[in-house]
């Protein structure tokens, strides 16, 4: 993917755009930008990979549902669940949200899927700024091949990580069967064509493979 020809794409997308060589100096990056803030944090592998959580937590107040204030090996549906829930709301409150997304096209569109609605919500209304991070294998020529990918590779592994019974998961996660199961995470579609207005949105673009 040509990542400098995405960046030109997401600044006429009304969105800041920056591009690094490595997940280690988008996080310095980042790091460096959020500072006494209140961060709420989607469920991002990417975000994960790169270590942000433990970077942003020394010199911010951070909400992420990945460090549930429970032992999740060990805590029942229902503990994890209503802790999950809990964790969620507090991402929506915060100055600063920060997510990935399933796709992304070169002519500067994003797409996430969503099961719950917490990041889609997080990431459309209500903060100072927006921070969408990803990889370079995010990216896909048109926003179609971008919605493609997300409902054929990012969310059939999404469902396998998270151990969901779904039709994808029945059949190896190699696409999506359009399921009604009760696990499903095909649940909305959120395209993004432009910054939303009241709103900083800004697209860190990483030249490697992060997530899903």
């Amino acid at each position: 993917m040509d990542l400098e020809k995405a960046r030109r794409a997401f600044k006429r997308n009304r969105f800041e755009c920056s591009i690094f060589k490595t997940k280690e100096e988008a996080a310095e990056y980042l790091n460096g930008k959020i500072d006494g803030c209140s961060v709420g944090m989607g469920d991002s592998l990417t975000l994960a990979e790169m270590g942000l959580y433990d970077k942003l937590i020394s010199h911010n107040t951070v909400y992420d549902i990945r460090h549930l204030p429970v032992d999740r090996e060990k805590a029942g549906f229902k503990e994890t669940n209503e802790a999950f829930l809990e964790m969620a709301r507090k991402t929506l409150t915060t100055d600063i949200f920060l997510c990935s997304v399933n796709g992304a096209s070169e002519t500067g569109v994003l797409v996430n899927m969503d099961g719950t609605g917490n990041r889609a919500a997080g990431s459309l209304f209500g903060h100072k700024k927006v921070y969408f991070v990803l990889g370079r294998n995010k990216m896909a020529p048109s926003l179609e091949e971008a919605i493609w990918r997300t409902r054929n590779i990012a969310a059939p592994k999404n469902v396998l990580r998270h151990k969901f019974l779904c039709g994808c998961s029945a059949h190896g996660g190699d696409k999506c069967y359009d399921c009604g199961a009760p696990d499903r995470i095909c649940n909305a579609l959120v395209i993004y064509y432009k910054k939303m207005r009241n709103m900083e949105m800004e697209v860190v673009l990483i030249d490697e493979d992060l997530g899903f």
